[in-house]
């Protein structure tokens, strides 16, 4: 059984590329364009992993990080915070993510990140 990588960012071609690449290396993906009601949608495709964008509607990649992160059933879930944002680094900490990824990032990154976390 593949690994699952549930991916949320508000930009249609980075979900449509990071898609095309997880999907290549065998990695079963969903994607979401918002991050409301983080824990139905967590809940519905139960990820190994979950790439989180800063900027997404409504609530924002850190309040949904954060609210990830108190769920006592989907804590475990590891988060790689991605952004453009230059201060990711605190960004991704302050949300509680494991990781992250700083925008734009190359095929090799976004592999290398995910099985440093998750394994193939």
């Amino acid at each position: 059984m593949s690994k699952r990588v549930y991916i949320f960012d508000d930009n249609k071609d980075i979900l449509e590329l990071c898609t095309l690449i997880l999907e290549a290396a065998g990695y079963e993906t969903k994607t979401s364009s918002t991050s409301n009601h983080i824990i139905d949608q967590v809940a519905a495709f139960v990820p190994d992993l979950i790439l989180m964008d800063n900027w997404l509607p409504d609530i924002g990649g850190i309040e949904a990080t954060r609210e990830l992160k108190r769920h006592p059933v989907y804590q475990s879930i590891p988060v790689v915070y991605f952004s453009a944002n230059n201060d990711i680094k605190a960004l991704a900490q302050s949300a509680g993510a494991e990781s992250y990824l700083p925008k734009p990032f190359d095929i090799d990154e976004l592999e290398n990140k995910v099985v440093e976390l998750i394994g193939r």
